[in-house]
């Protein structure tokens, strides 16, 4: 195991009816801005849970932050925050709305062109504070101190991270979560599912406890899913995914190990070219570059195939060969295709994906820092 440092300073709050707990946590005098998405929480009722919690103080809304936050939507809650005046924001909504708020809150300070936070991974000095009421779960974004923003203009899907956005908290009720649609669910679990293989399924490094974790993830995954899509309302299932989500993602399990990140860097850049759904793209990209670096990941994979999907049976290969079929039919049995046909896609995309991942991927990456856009078309060849 590797030499690591841990330290997640998000306090979570967890459970039904937490939502009033808001007050506590927030200074009585702030200047608040609530930032959410496209008007879901004014339909479920968390949006009147929020604001009853919040009466008396001052608030200020922003809304319309979509899935795969844009730039060019965050830019006026920057302009707004910073001409009220305003010491604090609150995230309704899911991770793009966290992802979005986080942009929004290293912004408001920066000096300079805000771009630079995430194209050329400008350093921050300070931040707006943030706290986060999260109804749908899958990015971990409310509890780690990472951020996606897309600008389509770039073409350009891209990450940036600081401890300085890290939310101050995190308010986590399951039942936010009975009126999502099955596609933005499914798309949760699968986001959740591949945080865990990014940090798993690379090379043995004597870390049992996290591989453990790991598991636990992955296998809790598996088991609730088929819950939640035969009854939305299921308390504990949905509590068991929100929790997974969040743990797949706050650091915990990825301490003193490697990590991989390769599905992701390659689907972001099918998310910005054709639009596909963040978690869609991973969906086609995870088996495909598992595969591909079956030699490397190969103790790992044989790994996966026992502990999770209960493989024993076989050669090597076979097993490994199972056990992406079976990842791949836990994706398809939730509705997410895992062929870029399924999107109209074929060989003709290749040379244009790596393209772009050349362009937001100067260096090499994987756990081996091994994959390079040359590396592209045959990843995605498996993936047709």
């Amino acid at each position: 195991m590797f030499n690591f440092t841990h330290h997640n300073p998000t306090k979570l709050i967890f459970g039904k009816g937490t939502i009033p707990k808001l007050a506590g946590e927030i200074p009585s005098d702030a200047c608040i801005l609530l930032t959410y998405g496209q008007g879901s929480i004014k339909q479920n009722g968390v949006y009147d849970q929020v604001m009853q919690a919040l009466a008396g103080r001052t608030v200020l809304e922003y809304g319309g932050i979509e899935p795969n936050p844009q730039y060019d939507t965050l830019m006026p809650a920057v302009e707004l925050a910073r001409r009220e005046k305003v010491d604090f924001l609150l995230a309704v909504g899911g991770g793009s709305v966290v992802d979005g708020t986080k942009f929004i809150a290293a912004s408001i300070p920066f000096e300079g062109d805000p771009w630079d936070i995430v194209a050329k991974r400008a350093p921050l000095q300070s931040a707006v504070p943030i706290g986060v009421v999260l109804t749908l779960p899958g990015t971990g974004s409310e509890m780690n101190m990472w951020s996606v923003i897309s600008r389509d203009s770039a073409r350009a899907k891209l990450p940036f991270g600081s401890p300085l956005v890290y939310p101050r908290f995190s308010i986590l009720d399951p039942e936010t979560t009975y009126s999502l649609p099955w596609r933005q669910t499914a798309n949760g679990i699968v986001d959740t599912f591949t945080h865990v293989m990014e940090q798993y399924a690379t090379y043995p490094a004597d870390a049992p406890l996290q591989d453990r974790m790991a598991e636990a993830i992955l296998l809790t995954l598996i088991e609730e899913a088929p819950k939640v899509l035969e009854n939305p309302h299921h308390y504990a299932a949905r509590a068991n995914l929100m929790w997974c989500a969040t743990v797949a993602l706050n650091e915990t399990i990825g301490v003193g190990v490697p990590q991989d990140w390769s599905t992701h860097a390659i689907g972001h850049e099918l998310t910005a070219l054709y639009g596909i759904d963040h978690a869609r793209t991973l969906a086609i990209v995870l088996p495909a570059v598992l595969d591909f670096k079956r030699e490397p990941k190969r103790a790992k994979l044989l790994q996966y195939a026992e502990r999770v999907w209960g493989i024993r049976e076989g050669d090597e290969n076979a097993r490994i060969d199972e056990a992406i079929e079976r990842t791949r039919g836990f994706f398809e049995g939730l509705g997410l295709p895992t062929r870029l046909s399924a999107y109209g896609l074929g060989r003709e995309c290749f040379s244009e994906v790596a393209s772009l991942f050349a362009q937001h991927n100067p260096n090499p990456v994987g756990e081996h820092e091994d994959i390079t856009a040359e590396h592209i078309p045959a990843i995605l060849e498996r993936s047709l």
